[in-house]
This record gives C-alpha cells, structure tokens and sequence, in this order.
C-alpha cells in the first residue's frame, strides 16, 4: 500500500509491502535485553491479552511470545502481515494478525491490558487514534510505545550507510538520530499518564550481509526507490561495507520506551 505523509520523508511516497521479505529476514534486530526490559516491568506477560498496532512482519510478538501473552496484531500493509503470518507459523505461534490501518480498527470495548507500538508510532494519527485506544485498553491498561535506532554520528558504519542512502533518497527523514526521550503528541495526554520511560546504550551485532540487509528494509530504500535505483544503491553500498567494515560487527544503536497509563 503507497502511502504518502507530508510529515514524513517530505511527502515522497513509499510502501513497506516493497520491503516485506528484506525486512521478515533483516529486522529482526532487536537484542534480549529489549524485551527483557518489558517483561521486567510485567507487560505483554502471561494472562494479558496485547495488541501490537503497526506490527510490521510481527517482530514484537513473535519475540515476546514466550512470556505468555495472548497477542494480536496489525498493520496497514498486507505484504507485512503475509510476512508475519509466515514466520509464525513457522514457529508455531499463535497469534491474530490482521490487515487494517491503526486508525480503523475495530475491537470491543475494553478489550487488551496492554497496547504496543514499536518502531512506528510517528507515522499514525494520533487525534484519530489515541481515543480509539484508550477505548479498547481496559481499566488501568498500558499503552507501550518502543524505538530503537543506530547512533550515525557516533559510529563510523552506521554514519557512511546514512550518507549512502542519503545520496539516493535525500528526502529521507530518517537519518541524523542522536538519543532522546519517544516524543508523545500532547493529544495523548488526554487519555494517558506517562508513568516511566527509558533511554538506554546497546549494541547490535551485524555481518556485512545482514546489515547491509538491514539498510535495503529501511524505509529511504527498499519501501521508496525503484528497482534500477536500489540495484545502483545495493552496489556501492556492497563496495562501501567492503572498505570499512570487517566481516562481523557490532552498531551503536539507543533504544526508548515509554509506558503510558490509561486515566
């Protein structure tokens, strides 16, 4: 599904069903300490019932499922929930995943303990949505909004693939992130008290295959250029990882949470 937000990338349009299979195999990034810290604070935990709103190919889930959680997903592009379906049931998990962008859903009234949004939660509107999910949380219910981002400035790899996609999609919004605090549109505070929130260091480890992978699924290539411009990018970004990076490595990435509580 294209998708066109002048918030974002200065309203070039691009479709994350174009980089489903990249990112089902590429994405799955995110170290154990991510989700430890969210089990640790005892959400998407035995005995509550979660959505993961723009779930992608169903990371958060899919990696949280050992804890217990009886989970349900969606997202706006069907390539995305092909992909998620996949890899689930590869694994054996059951979980409801569904196609639907997060300002149409339609669940009963207090119906989750626990609302997730990872990696996506700038991309919604929020005057449309926040009330929706205040709606279907139950009494006291958390709305959990998780990031995580590679450091461009402080690490050389990450820094020079920046540039790279830079150089072929200049409109990408994407780069430059340093660390700060998940920003919560003041509509939220409507319905929701944050209650906690996190920033903290870690470290992802890479080879040149999977990160470059992992830059092909960002959102300035894989999901915005066409096809002769990624093979173009592919090549010197191939070449680039060649000269300065080793066969395995570690990115500098920051990652945020924040916890909000249903008033």
């Amino acid at each position: 599904m294209l998708i066109t937000d002048e918030r974002i990338d200065e309203g070039k349009p691009f479709d994350w069903g174009r980089a489903s299979k990249d990112y089902a195999k590429y994405r799955d990034i995110y170290p154990p300490v991510f989700y430890q810290k969210i089990a640790d604070r005892q959400l998407c935990v035995h005995g509550q019932h979660v959505l993961d709103i723009g779930t992608g190919t169903g990371v958060l889930p899919r990696n949280m499922y050992h804890f217990g959680a009886n989970w349900t997903g969606t997202d706006i592009s069907e390539k995305q929930i092909e992909q998620a379906k996949i890899l689930s049931v590869k694994n054996n998990m059951n979980i409801d995943f569904i196609v639907s962008a997060s300002e149409k859903i339609n669940f009963p009234y207090k119906s989750f303990e626990v609302i997730t949004a990872c990696q996506c939660f700038w991309y919604f509107k929020h005057d449309i949505l926040i009330p929706k999910l205040a709606n279907i949380l139950k009494d006291d219910g958390k709305l959990l909004i998780l990031y995580m981002a590679w450091l461009p400035f402080e690490d050389t790899i990450a820094g020079e693939s920046e540039k790279l996609v830079l150089k072929y999609n200049p409109e990408w919004s994407g780069a430059g992130e340093t660390r700060k605090p998940i920003y919560i549109p003041e509509i939220t505070y409507q319905y929701f008290e944050l209650i906690e929130h996190e920033e903290y260091d870690l470290n992802v480890h890479f080879t040149r295959e999977s990160w470059h992978g992992r830059m092909k699924a960002c959102r300035g290539i894989g999901a915005s250029l066409n096809n002769r411009e990624i093979s173009a990018w592919e090549k010197e970004h191939i070449a680039l990882l060649e000269k300065i990076a080793p066969r395995d490595f570690d990115i500098l990435h920051y990652a945020a949470l924040a916890v909000l509580q249903k008033k």
